[in-house]
């Protein structure tokens, strides 16, 4: 069974490198060419080094004095191998280096990309830190055998070289190279198959232990909140543990092994020694062949392990191989249409939902989903504010998910402007709607930059003017440097509220046709909530003005709503005006009763807050 799994190992090792080959095929023939070359002279200089013996020195002992001409010779010689090995040593390395790092970079490209192109599900059912790992220890880990690879390929070549070099010399002694390179080859073989489940378990445990460490420093706050400093320490040790241990494995086994691939070449120089000897006394050989010969055997150390190299670590990437493809293979992304609306409208855009059905996928594939949304129909008609108002789970966020095209239904159809959001082509439902997310995420960069974006034709007035609607351009004027204000990482330094009115601002530069707000003013004083509304009602972003489908808790948000949607356990229950909604449906005025109530109670707190000394004011609206 080992064997058999020791097989398998090699051979989709092998097809790795094999598809490392074929995409940079030139690097690497530069780099094999370097090899080569450096092998190549390597036997060269054994043969070159035993004449010299030979020729120049066994002849100066015997007459006690040696020609110059011929000292000159046998010098520049040597210098000119030597020169040579050297342009093969930076051949090798250069190529080698280059085509791995080109490698790791492109395929961490491959891996984000299509990270991006997966759907949401998808993602939920992965955790970020795996994700990185993906991303980077993994495609480490997939091309680290590249690095000996041309190395290993030249030595091949010159063991070919040195064996037919041996037999040319004489019988016996090639009968001795004969019995120690295999021997060298059987012995990575038996290193490889046992390294390979101990690679496989290390690679794992690297991505878990990512996994941890990273949800324990995203969720710093609740950690620290919570007191669970010591546990989360006690989490990431056991795993750290884990990895340590695998680790260890991993280097008690090389620590086995190492010593017994240096000291073979060493017991095959002996062996040389000894059979030359003999083959010397009976005249089969002359002392420069001896010479020669050995001299092969202890220079060919250290490049046979580079065999060796490429075989231990054919497990390792095979390992990080199997969790890219994992990314790369999986199924599910959302292939975009290439229906284009016509870039002269302006004017608000119309929303659909038609009998949208949807249920996230499960965690096991066998399992059917939960629904989320059952038959759900409304429309934001243009230029309209719609107000989706529900309990907790009734599917709101998931109704705006499905609006900006986030996901897809499993049942009826998401349109706008009666195209349906599928056959959209990317950019152009991009450029047309705008989710604000009920939790803000601001990038370690400027202000200007997360609001801009880079994005054509959003210089710094466009930036001004949606700040001003967002009512954001007063607190960033107060800033050190304006919009070359570092705002750190996920907006670090600004309070809730202000990340809030960023991210707005961000969603309104781009002058969208429909607005889509999760809940995205929840931090946000009322008062700057109702400004906000207000001025989003009768432009957005300097332009003609938005459609708004906007998530709502507060009475007065859901009051500014020309209609409004009642959802309960994913199904639209009633719609109406707020006042006919308050007048008609007993659950919906019980639930917004208990927001009001809700928001009174914050509004206390927020006071409290504010007057009181010792408050830290993470998330209160500066």
């Amino acid at each position: 069974m080992a064997s058999g799994t020791s097989r398998e190992v090699l051979g989709r090792g092998m097809t790795v490198l094999g598809r490392a080959i074929r995409e940079q095929p030139r690097i690497f023939a530069v780099a094999v060419s370097g090899s080569v070359l450096f092998g190549l002279m390597v036997v060269a200089s054994a043969f070159v080094v035993g004449a010299v013996v030979g020729e120049v020195v066994v002849p100066a002992v015997e007459s006690g004095s040696v020609a110059v001409g011929t000292l000159a010779l046998a010098a520049a010689a040597l210098l000119g191998l030597s020169v040579l090995r050297v342009v093969g040593i930076f051949g090798r390395r250069l190529g080698a280096g280059y085509m791995q790092f080109r490698l790791q970079a492109a395929y961490r490209r491959r891996v984000t990309r299509r990270y991006l192109e997966l759907p949401l599900s998808w993602h939920h059912r992965n955790a970020t830190g795996t994700l990185l790992s993906n991303a980077n220890s993994d495609v480490e880990a997939a091309w680290q055998p590249i690095a000996p690879l041309p190395f290993a390929v030249g030595t091949l070549v010159m063991l070919v070289g040195a064996v037919a070099s041996l037999f040319a010399v004489d019988w016996a002694l090639a009968l001795v190279g004969l019995a120690v390179f295999p021997a060298l080859f059987a012995l990575n073989v038996a290193y490889s198959r046992r390294m390979a489940p101990r690679q496989t378990r290390a690679q794992r445990l690297r991505a878990e232990v990512s996994g941890i460490a990273h949800e324990s420093f995203d969720g710093a706050l609740v950690v620290k909140t919570m007191g669970r400093e010591a546990q989360e320490t006690d989490r990431f040790a056991a795993r750290a543990g884990q990895l340590r241990d695998a680790l260890i494995s991993v280097g008690r086994l090389r620590g086995i092994f190492d010593p017994l691939l240096e000291t073979l070449p060493s017991l095959g120089t002996l062996a040389v020694l000894v059979v030359g000897a003999y083959r010397l006394r009976q005249g089969a050989i002359e002392v420069s062949e001896l010479v020669s010969v050995a001299f092969l055997f202890t220079v060919l150390a250290f490049p046979v392990r580079a065999i060796g190299w490429v075989l231990a670590e054919l497990p390792r990437s095979v390992a990080g191989w199997d969790r890219i493809r994992r990314v790369l293979d999986a199924t599910g992304e959302m292939a975009y249409g290439d229906t284009r609306l016509d870039p002269a409208v302006t004017a608000p855009a119309t929303l659909t939902f038609a009998d949208v059905g949807f249920a996230y996928e499960p965690a096991e594939a066998h399992l059917p989903g939960a629904e989320v949304l059952g038959e759900v129909s409304f429309t934001v008609p243009a230029g309209k504010t719609v107000a989706l108002v529900g309990p907790t789970g009734a599917g709101k966020s998931t109704v705006t998910a499905l609006a900006v095209r986030l996901v897809d239904p499993r049942s009826g159809s998401v349109s706008i402007d009666g195209v349906d959001v599928r056959e959209l082509a990317a950019d152009v439902l991009a450029g047309t709607a705008a989710l604000v997310a009920q939790v803000p995420f601001v990038f370690d960069d400027t202000v200007r930059a997360n609001v801009s974006l880079d994005r054509p034709g959003v210089d710094d007035e466009a930036v001004w003017a949606a700040l001003r609607l967002a009512e954001a351009d007063g607190f960033v004027a107060a800033l050190p440097d304006g919009l070359d204000t570092m705002v750190g990482e996920r907006g670090t330094s600004l309070s809730g509220g202000q990340r809030q009115r960023l991210t707005l601002a961000r969603a309104l530069a781009g002058r969208p046709r429909l607005l889509v707000l999760d809940d995205a003013t929840s931090a946000v004083d009322p008062r700057v909530e109702a400004a906000i509304l207000a001025g989003l009602r009768s432009s957005a972003g300097g332009g003609p003005g938005a459609s708004i489908l906007v998530v709502a808790y507060r009475r007065a948000t859901i009051a500014l709503a020309d209609e409004v949607i009642y959802l309960e356990q994913g199904r639209v229950v009633a719609r109406g005006t707020h006042p006919t909604l308050l007048a008609t449906v007993p659950g919906y005025a019980d639930l917004v009763t208990a927001y009001e109530q809700a928001e009174v109670d914050h509004d206390r707190q927020r006071t409290y807050d504010e007057v009181t000394p010792m408050t830290s004011g993470l998330e209160v609206d500066r």
